[in-house]
């Protein structure tokens, strides 16, 4: 499996979320998710250089949606 990687705004507030994330991908699908903290309101889950899920519209994907978008770009 590619490297999973989720970027999140720190300024925002988003790193609780990130961590969320991370902690449902590592139960359904054992990957280790590496955070990288940034700003300007972002939040992206990237699978290699693919961005699979991100924040849009105020809109932030759960954590459902984040497994299922890893899962279907790993495969």
């Amino acid at each position: 499996m590619a490297d999973v990687t989720i970027i999140h705004c720190r300024p925002c507030g988003y790193e609780k979320r990130a961590k969320d994330a991370a902690a449902a991908l590592r139960q359904h699908l054992a990957p280790e998710a590496v955070l990288v903290p940034a700003k300007g309101g972002i939040f992206q889950v990237k699978v290699g250089d693919s961005i699979v899920a991100s924040r849009a519209n105020g809109h932030f994907p759960d954590a459902d949606e984040f497994v299922a978008a890893v899962t279907s770009a790993s495969h």
